[in-house]
């Protein structure tokens, strides 16, 4: 029985996809309901209030892609896209647009499970209450980073981070000056160890997003600085 007995909603028009979770997620305690990729999906989501969503990014009437743009206006609810659209730019856009993970068709349910138990896993512990000690504030030049609270106040302007990206920030600010892998944040952030160079790669589109909110030039950062041929460093401060 599952630990978490978490509600997953997932859209996906495909009956034999739809089928293969229901029996496994239902044996696994799960409360799971379904939907396909139509108009209503929102409305479903809005009314059901799903702690997990599973989204497809093909359908015939509506793109998987604006449902989750959809969705992330409303809500910091996980969602893993589960599709056959492999391809960098696709998997990419994933991110771009807001999701927690991307998953491949074919998949086995035992890696969409550990997929599932990764991302809630991550949100139930930044969502938890932590300690006085781990309660952090950095002043940074003229910024404030509360990875916390999971905003960024520059010139007294608040700037709201997704949960990936403040955990990925909080990463990073809390080691200055070490040089940190993309398989290493990858590991830390999403719960899992990359098996295909894509996966790491993965976190420049993170890390792109996190400069335009933090930095004074993104196109020549002061604060996030590559480490060419590793990944990424904060500037010791």
């Amino acid at each position: 029985m599952s630990v978490y007995n978490k509600k997953i909603l997932i859209i996906d028009n495909n009956i034999q996809i739809r089928q293969v979770l229901e029996n496994w997620f239902y044996r696994l305690d799960y409360d799971v309901f379904f939907t396909s990729g139509n108009t209503d999906a929102f409305n479903i989501f809005s009314r059901r209030q799903p702690d997990l969503v599973i989204l497809e990014t093909i359908f015939t009437n509506l793109d998987g892609y604006e449902i989750c743009r959809k969705i992330r206006k409303v809500s910091r609810v996980p969602i893993i896209f589960l599709t056959a659209l492999g391809d960098t730019s696709s998997r990419i856009l994933g991110f771009q647009v807001g999701a927690d993970d991307y998953v491949i068709k074919p998949f086995t349910p035992n890696e969409l499970e550990a997929r599932i138990r990764a991302v809630i896993d991550r949100v139930s512990n930044s969502n938890s209450p932590q300690p006085i000690k781990k309660r952090k504030k950095f002043y940074i030049n003229e910024l404030l980073i509360d990875t916390t609270q999971g905003f960024i106040l520059k010139e007294d302007i608040k700037i709201n981070l997704t949960k990936i990206e403040s955990s990925l920030l909080e990463l990073l600010v809390t080691n200055p000056g070490k040089k940190l892998s993309r398989t290493k944040l990858l590991t830390k952030i999403w719960g899992y160890t990359p098996d295909r160079a894509i996966d790491a790669r993965l976190i420049d589109v993170h890390i792109s997003r996190l400069r335009s909110k933090i930095e004074n030039n993104p196109r020549a950062p002061n604060l996030i600085l590559t480490a060419r041929g590793i990944g990424y460093v904060f500037r010791p401060y």
